[in-house]
């Protein structure tokens, strides 16, 4: 059986327990036997980080440490142009070839901007998507989605990752609500507040260390 590995991608400006607990029960969901965290470096659908590139990707490293199953690439930081995700599956398919399964792993508010991503009809011919919804959330729904969207729902839906292949599906689950978010806890410290239990205690101390985020005005 070819192993699996799920992506995910974000500015982690910080990286905190959202975006690690989502990796974690994802890969427990569809059984990946890795999770590649890939920081980006210029996203193109929203504005530049606060943070650089070379901070952004350590704490995404610290975070990680002491997971098995987790793993850190660093190709959109290193990369001139801007990060668009087609790109990186592109050169991931080619580096693993077309047999293994390919998740790109997205919140519920990622998944609904999808329309406006770059080439995203070409991202079901790459990887399979799996999208973690709130319980209760509008994602059963698909008339609270883009018609380009819906259609996209209704083709490729699988009940669980068993019924997928390497590529072209799409998967709902619903994960443990965290309503955690980089903008507030950029916020708190930006007030000298207390971030501690958001985030990993190595990233918290990272951010202290280097005073990322106290004197952002």
């Amino acid at each position: 059986m070819e192993s699996s590995t799920g992506i995910l991608g974000g500015t982690f400006d910080p990286i905190h327990f959202g975006h690690l607990r989502l990796a974690e029960e994802m890969a427990a969901a569809i059984g990946l036997d890795r999770v590649r965290f890939i920081p980006a470096g210029q996203p193109p659908h929203r504005a530049t980080p606060r943070t650089s590139s070379t901070h952004r990707l350590e704490m995404v490293r610290r975070a990680v440490a002491g997971n098995p199953r987790f793993v850190v690439d660093a190709r959109e930081v290193q990369r001139p142009q801007p990060s668009y995700t087609v790109d990186t599956l592109t050169e991931l398919r080619a580096e693993l070839g077309g047999e293994q399964p390919l998740w790109l792993l997205l919140g519920s508010d990622a998944f609904l901007g999808l329309p406006s991503w770059h080439d995203w009809q070409r991202l079901f011919e790459l990887a399979n998507i799996a999208v973690a919804a709130r319980p209760g959330g509008e994602l059963g729904q698909t008339d609270a989605m883009a018609p380009p969207l819906q259609r996209e729902v209704l083709k490729r839906k699988v009940a669980d990752a068993s019924a997928a292949g390497p590529a072209g599906s799409l998967l709902l689950r619903q994960m443990t609500p965290l309503e955690i978010s980089a903008t507030a806890i950029r916020h708190t410290l930006e007030r000298h507040g207390s971030a501690r239990y958001l985030l990993p205690d190595a990233v918290l101390d990272y951010i202290h260390e280097h005073q990322l985020y106290e004197h952002t005005k």
